[in-house]
């Protein structure tokens, strides 16, 4: 029987069983080749810093030499399956890592260059795909045991253009159950660790490729990120993380949470990274009819031409502090100090920072869990046992088949989201719920749009705290945590988040800024000008 797709499989939904409601088992789909199956250890470590210096390497460079002919692709992608062997074990980033397939393709595009053939703009670079973005012939999971034996018979959209880029397909990371969840914890198949202190969550839920980007597991890699999935584990893990707009990337091949809020984004280590991935990525795709029309712009050669030709690009800039957020009772000493910093490096980079009140932003995150978790309970309806995915083969009818498939194979955080949801667009409280986060949805989207007209950036933080220890928040207790980064997400505006500058033997803090809408381009390059300032 094909592995492709629309599968009934017996041994699956055993398997699925077995796992029960626990989230420490192994891995089913565990790392292949270099690396064995095998959960992180509870030691306390960071990871330590690579010692092969092609690991240190930027995508550019990576891409130039591989071109050129300087690097060999196999040489690249050897030392960072070697980084895998050595870290992995600790960190747990990797759900699916073929080795054999990373060489293989490495080995092709040096072929291809011998042969006097032209390289893409990723030429060679290793990049992690989050277990979310559906890869043919390779298990995708999204963290759940419904999708336990999936393999996809087509590449997401971003997949596949980062293959036309010529990039290498390093795996598929580890994420929260279907997206819902903030630290990683969720997934069905064990955790991830963060590199700089593995005693401390990710982020999530694109927490496993914020910390194979962290610690050198991969050069970049794609998360997806619905209410700060990508920019807060980013925050966390000391890497940045870009939303992109809303409908710059394909959402095709994306496993739906909440389809108006959900969005592609890059991570890496620089913010040239990020924008050259993003440039692959981005642009019109007919398979999605959310996306925008048009190519995408040459993002990192616009913002290397802007920070070449003027120590002060952001001279005549005007970027707004919300105040709200540095003022929250909650926000720790740490995150706050990083703002400031932050604000006075864009005042010395010759940008007007001044401070800008949006108090209807208090009200976002409450609208967020409404809306999103309405959303899930429409999209994970389709995991029913009957199309694909594991299926209780003993169930007496289709009630019952429904019911055992949903109760095994959707984790605990999952099923609070869908009852959530649920509720809010039930007939007697649709307008009381639905209706009303919609409202709030709309007023919030129309004030950023005012801001905009008098600011051109909004600095702010990522989330309250640094990376918090794993297993001491739960469900409930994280939502509150993504308050910073949802109003972007319901706006569906560009939004990034850049490592600050924190003191020695300090947790990493991320900057976040948020554009108006489409000017992604602009939020790029206030963020490589804050990375630029803050590595001097």
């Amino acid at each position: 029987m094909s592995r492709c797709a629309f599968l009934s499989l017996p041994r699956a939904w055993e398997a699925a069983r077995q796992l029960g409601n626990t989230r420490s088992s192994p891995r089913k789909h565990g790392v292949r080749g270099l690396c064995g199956v095998q959960r992180a250890t509870n030691t306390r470590h960071s990871t330590p810093l690579p010692r092969n210096h092609l690991l240190t390497l930027s995508a550019h460079q990576v891409a130039r030499s591989v071109r050129s002919g300087e690097l060999s692709a196999e040489r690249i992608a050897t030392a960072y399956l070697e980084q895998v062997a050595a870290v992995e074990a600790s960190v747990g980033a990797y759900l699916v890592l073929d080795a054999e397939a990373v060489l293989e393709r490495a080995r092709s595009l040096d072929a291809r260059r011998a042969r006097g053939e032209k390289l893409g703009a990723l030429a060679g670079v290793p990049i992690a795909v989050k277990d979310n973005l559906v890869t043919a012939h390779l298990a995708t999971t999204a963290g759940s045991r419904l999708l336990s034996q999936y393999t996809p018979p087509y590449h997401a959209t971003c997949v596949e253009r980062l293959l036309r880029a010529d990039a290498v397909l390093m795996g598929k990371t580890v994420m929260d159950e279907f997206g819902m969840g903030s630290s990683t914890e969720t997934c069905a198949y064990g955790m991830t660790r963060n590199p700089v202190d593995t005693t401390r969550t990710p982020g999530g839920s694109s927490g496993g490729s914020a910390a194979a980007a962290a610690a050198h597991m991969a050069l970049a890699a794609l998360g997806s990120d619905t209410g700060g999935s990508v920019r807060q584990p980013a925050s966390f893990c000391g890497v940045v993380g870009m939303k992109p707009s809303y409908g710059r990337v394909s959402r095709n091949g994306l496993i739906a949470y909440a389809s108006s809020l959900d969005t592609v984004g890059p991570m890496g280590r620089t913010v040239g990274d990020v924008a050259l991935c993003l440039e692959a990525i981005a642009g019109a795709d007919d398979a999605d009819s959310t996306c925008l029309p048009g190519a995408a712009p040459p993002f990192w050669g616009r913002i290397t031409e802007a920070l070449a030709e003027d120590q002060a690009p952001l001279r005549g800039k005007r970027i707004g502090l919300w105040t709200e957020a540095l003022d929250d009772i909650q926000v720790d000493d740490s995150v706050r100090a990083t703002i400031l910093q932050a604000r006075d490096t864009f005042t010395a980079l010759g940008a007007e920072v001044r401070p800008v009140s949006l108090p209807h932003l208090a009200a976002a995150c409450s609208a967020y869990y409404i809306l999103a978790s309405s959303e899930a309970s429409s999209n994970l309806a389709r995991y029913d046992g009957v199309r694909y995915g594991a299926r209780d083969p003993e169930a007496a009818n289709t009630v019952s088949m429904y019911t055992s498939t949903r109760t095994h194979g959707l984790g605990e955080e999952v099923k609070r989201r869908v009852m959530l949801g649920t509720y809010a667009l039930s007939a007697g409280y649709y307008e009381a719920y639905y209706r009303q986060a919609m409202r709030v949805r709309n007023v919030i989207t129309l004030a950023l749009r005012g801001l905009f007209e008098d600011v051109d950036w909004l600095l702010a933080p990522v989330a309250p705290t640094p990376a918090f220890r794993l297993g001491e928040k739960r469900a409930v207790d994280m939502y509150s945590g993504d308050r910073m980064t949802v109003p972007a997400s319901l706006a569906g505006l560009p939004a990034i988040s850049v490592p600050g500058k924190v003191g020695e033997g300090q947790l990493p803090v991320g900057v976040q800024l948020i554009g108006r809408y489409l000017d992604d381009e602009g939020v790029l390059l206030a963020a490589a000008a804050l990375e630029r300032a803050t590595k001097a």
